[in-house]
């Protein structure tokens, strides 16, 4: 190819093109001006000439500008960090984001010459943003498929599986309410809506944040603990996202004033259901909306799956299986008591044995148990169900939490009984949950005579095993977040985050419980009969072997599945 001389009107790829002898400067100028004229790109254009094809243009400009040219047929699209861009600089500068990694936005583009487009992403993004250069024919398939909704793509029917739900004929709202809130005009929100649960479901989300603000209207994810912004659907459609979610979570649609406590389950097939529980909250902007997805799955995987060490369930097991007495859980919310409460109760539900559980609300469903929902309305709270269950013949008894001296005397009393009862609180540790107990004004010898176990817990983010990486951590900082020094013997390697497609870059993937399962022993109801502190009862929990939550964590560290950064965020000892 001979370089030519080109005009000072031709720009970009354009001139590149003129330069190395491909189109004539004429060409190059009227293909330009067409362009301009029509309002869409030079490749376009270029394109409509049938001179070039796409792979060619794609492969002149990796040339040409030095930059690495991306097969978009090879992207996966669960790495796409959905929301990173805005949606209008999207179809605005046709880019797409394609992963990201530290500080690095990589985006795909088929103009690399387009450095308007980067200067936007990187102002709006405050990432550095790395081009790659692609095919414009595939990046305009990902864009239609994978784009972000804007305000005119949102009256468009979305492509996506169409999903059922199920309303119990008992409390469905009435026919007028719900034919508002699902007007046939209304079609593409109600798919936008399926698509976001859908997408939740498939990322493994525990929480759907739809939240307005003044100017604008996010939904975000809660994945592994960390919340992600996902989607910046337009401000003019959250009142109908949101009178969406409260029919089909059977709440009034015409109440905005007062929080409403409901639920949903969409069904994705015959065998397949996910139930949802639905918070709203009104805000000076709007109602918002969380969506909690509670997956039944989790209950039914096994409890040795959960993160207790051998010894620590060998304890619990043994506590959960005696035919009378309590057992705790305790630990903040989102810490998984439920879960490892209903992994017990799954092992326990046999045939012969009656089960009952009350909780605020039902979280996950097992066959073969009695579960009952409180209603404060209509007079059923965690007491009254309580006493209901005495006169229902019970073996185990399963209750949400202790919140009151009332419902913590009668689960006491259960326990003395003939009963085994199992619940949770909220404490910061094992050892302080006996002392709140007996704050609460139920007599310590009581609580000496009931309580047989309490488990502690935390989540913590686990280390993606494709990607984590053997990181070197000076001895100082090791002793300072409570190793020994015989624990600086060289046996074991410290593994760190690093990121990798398969946890979106996250370097986590999945969590894994830290638990303190501390039994009450001997020595401990001694302490509790005279009336000790909780700092006695750690030091007794101490001598008796009990790891605290941030030994176990130190524990995982060793074990490799867990960074020493996610142990000291997670535990406070």
């Amino acid at each position: 190819m001979v370089a030519v001389t080109v005009g000072a009107n031709l720009t970009g790829l354009c001139r590149a093109m003129v330069t190395q002898g491909l189109i004539s400067p004429e060409e190059g100028e009227s293909l330009q001006n067409q362009a301009r004229g029509s309002g869409e790109t030079f490749i376009a254009s270029l394109l409509r000439t049938r001179r070039f094809r796409a792979d060619q243009i794609a492969a002149f400009a990796s040339v040409n500008f030095g930059l690495p040219l991306f097969n978009l047929d090879a992207l996966d699209p669960s790495v796409i960090p959905k929301g990173a861009v805005d949606a209008k600089l999207l179809t605005k500068h046709r880019v797409l984001p394609i992963t990201q990694r530290g500080n690095r936005l990589f985006v795909a583009i088929s103009d690399p010459s387009n450095l308007k487009a980067l200067d936007d992403i990187k102002f709006q993004t405050s990432l550095a943003a790395e081009p790659v250069v692609v095919e414009d024919d595939k990046l305009g398939r990902w864009l239609d498929k994978y784009g972000e909704v804007t305000e005119d793509s949102i009256l468009k029917t979305i492509e996506t599986e169409d999903l059922n739900l199920e309303f119990s004929d008992d409390e469905t709202q009435n026919a007028a309410d719900t034919a508002a809130a699902i007007d046939i005009d209304d079609a593409p929100v109600v798919k936008y809506l399926q698509k976001m649960l859908l997408d939740a479901i498939n990322s493994g989300t525990s929480d759907i944040h739809f939240e307005p603000y003044e100017k604008s209207y996010r939904i975000r994810y809660r994945i592994d603990g960390m919340l992600y912004e996902v989607a910046q659907p337009p401000l003019a459609i959250k009142d109908k996202i949101a009178s969406r979610i409260k029919v089909i979570s059977k709440l009034d649609i015409s109440e905005k004033r007062v929080p409403q406590d409901g639920r949903m389950k969409l069904v994705l097939s015959r065998t397949k259901s996910v139930d949802f529980r639905v918070s709203t909250l009104p805000t000076i902007y709007g109602e918002k909306i969380v969506m909690r997805i509670l997956d039944s799955t989790s209950a039914t995987m096994g409890i040795e799956k959960l993160g207790y060490e051998p010894d620590q369930l060998k304890l619990l097991l043994d506590a959960v299986q005696r035919p009378y007495g309590m057992v705790l859980v305790t630990g903040p919310t989102g810490s998984g008591k439920t879960v490892s409460l209903y992994a017990c109760l799954n092992i326990l539900n046999k045939p012969d044995v009656n089960i009952s559980t009350v909780e605020d609300p039902v979280e996950i469903q097992l066959p073969g148990i009695n579960q009952v929902n409180v209603n404060e309305k209509a007079g059923l709270n965690f007491s009254t169900a309580m006493k209901a269950f005495l006169r229902q013949d019970p073996d185990i008894i399963m209750v949400g939490e202790i919140r009151d001296h009332e419902t913590g005397d009668i689960a006491i009393k259960a326990a003395q009984t003939g009963h085994m009862v199992l619940s949770t609180l909220h404490t910061n540790d094992a050892p302080a949950t006996l002392t709140r107990l007996i704050n609460m004004g139920i007599p310590s010898y009581n609580v000496a005579a009931s309580v047989q176990l309490i488990t502690a817990q935390r989540l913590g983010r686990k280390l993606c095993p494709g990607c984590k990486a053997p990181i070197d951590i000076p001895p100082e900082a090791l002793l300072n977040a409570g190793f020994s020094e015989a624990d600086l013997d060289g046996s074991w390697q410290a593994y760190g985050a690093v990121g990798c497609d398969m946890c979106k870059q996250t370097g986590y993937k999945g969590r894994l419980g830290i638990y303190q399962v501390m039994p009450v022993s001997e020595a401990i109801n001694r302490i509790i009969l005279k009336n000790g502190t909780a700092v006695d009862i750690t030091e007794q929990a101490k001598r008796d072997g009990v790891l605290n939550l941030r030994e176990a964590g130190l524990l995982k560290v060793k074990q490799g599945h867990i960074s020493l950064e996610e142990v000291l965020a997670v535990t406070n000892e």
